[in-house]
């Protein structure tokens, strides 16, 4: 797709906003609460959504958009949470759960 007169293409700007809706919905007061309940520091998800590929904020968007519109239960807001936690885990940014294997150790 040619880039506008801006010099950003349309799908730069689609990722910019699907990235800006994940960084919404992790910062709402609702989901930082149901994250500290569960031990989950809402800084840390918040660097981590920030280090996240654009096609992995996508996914992680689609999930967001497709909650029943205003309600979010807290399985919804855990299993976001566990996604993103085991996306920087598969990707060697952090090491939460022992059962995943890092991309990084593995393409040493």
């Amino acid at each position: 797709m040619p880039p506008s007169r801006s010099g950003t293409s349309a799908s730069q700007c689609v990722a910019r906003n699907q990235r800006a809706r994940v960084q919404t919905f992790v910062e709402r007061s609702d989901v930082q609460a149901q994250l500290q309940a569960n031990g989950v520091n809402p800084a840390d998800v918040k660097a981590r959504v920030a280090a996240m590929s654009d096609d992995e904020v996508a996914q992680l968007a689609g999930q967001i958009d497709s909650l029943p519109a205003g309600r979010s239960d807290a399985l919804t807001i855990i299993l976001v949470a566990f996604l993103i936690l085991l996306i920087t885990d598969i990707l060697g940014v952090t090491h939460i759960f022992p059962f995943t294997k890092s991309l990084k150790s593995s393409t040493k």
